[in-house]
């Protein structure tokens, strides 16, 4: 009897043994990757976002062992793509490689965002933190930004610049309150599609992303004059920051970041943040950020999801500052 009873008080066990087991969760987790990978970029092919998120679906080849797809879903300042993200199957098969600001912006941008950056998007790796830029045409005569803030501000309203997403927004609204200016702001669809106003010198600034601008300057069409960081970064220490450069109180960072599905299991998060933490950590790709103005950023996915949230409230703030209303 007693045996009889032992084996009874072990079959419980056993069940819950057998049904984790069999969970799709911990199946998924063991058996990942299972299918191809499909990483969602939120831009057209060819911009400055999509070039980085190419490299890192390239690099992500050989750690996976299956095809990487990357799946451009452009428009609505990446509200598609995080929202196709969002809903897809959270078996760590979508990857959304995005600037993860923008995700947190959207939360204070809109007046109702197709999700929510906490609870529908899990950051499995943060990739780099990059500055958004102040450029001028390659033959403007402005080449400091002291030179033109000073000239906007006789400009008044008929000075104008560009910009092409939601962190060219907010530092543009910020640079105009802080400098005391009243340019015009004229919204482009990608950075890319500015280059012909910038040359025929149409417009007088922008507030353009690092992999854009540096190209840019590097070709001979826009002048750098300061980023956006509360410090120089390592990949570009010859670059001022804007309040080094006489406009005080104008800070972002922009951050890009490899997210999944909330629910995604944790082996696959972990697995994924192994790997782009390996990614990160090679010379090749350390070379690639530099090359447009990047630092790496290595975290666990519990410090990314925190850095997240910080960067939620953050936002909140910083589109309250520039007094910009949601859409």
């Amino acid at each position: 009897m007693k045996f009889t009873k032992s084996i009874l008080n072990l079959v419980p066990a056993f069940a819950v043994a057998a049904a984790v087991i069999a969970s799709p969760a911990a199946v998924r987790a063991q058996d990942y990757p299972s299918k191809d990978i499909q990483v969602i970029c939120a831009f057209p092919a060819g911009s400055g976002a999509d070039i980085l998120v190419r490299h890192f679906a390239e690099k992500l080849k050989p750690h996976a062992k299956v095809t990487v797809i990357t799946l451009n879903k452009p428009g609505a300042g990446g509200n598609i793509a995080a929202e196709f993200t969002a809903r897809s199957e959270p078996d760590g098969h979508t990857i959304y490689i995005h600037a993860a600001n923008t995700v947190a912006a959207a939360m204070w941008l809109f007046k109702k965002p197709p999700f929510d950056a906490l609870k529908d998007l899990q950051v499995v790796a943060t990739l780099n933190k990059q500055p958004f830029m102040v450029v001028v045409p390659a033959k403007s005569p402005y080449k400091t930004l002291a030179e033109l803030t000073a000239a906007m501000k006789k400009k008044g309203a008929k000075a104008s610049y560009a910009q092409s997403n939601m962190s060219g927004q907010v530092l543009g609204a910020l640079y105009k309150q802080q400098a005391g200016i009243e340019a015009v702001e004229i919204p482009f669809r990608t950075a890319s599609d500015s280059v012909n106003e910038f040359l025929s010198g149409t417009l007088d600034y922008g507030m353009m992303d690092p992999v854009f601008s540096l190209s840019q300057q590097r070709e001979g069409r826009l002048r750098i004059l300061a980023l956006s960081t509360a410090e120089r970064m390592k990949a570009t220490p010859e670059i001022p920051t804007i309040a080094e450069a006489g406009v005080p109180g104008v800070e972002l960072v922009t951050w890009f970041a490899a997210m999944v599905p909330a629910k995604t299991p944790k082996p696959v998060v972990e697995k994924l943040n192994q790997w782009f933490n390996e990614i990160l950590s090679t010379d090749d790709t350390r070379a690639y950020l530099a090359r447009f103005g990047g630092d790496p950023f290595i975290s666990t996915p519990e410090e990314g999801q925190q850095f997240l949230a910080k960067q939620v409230e953050a936002w909140g703030e910083y589109v309250k500052a520039a007094k910009i209303e949601p859409q």
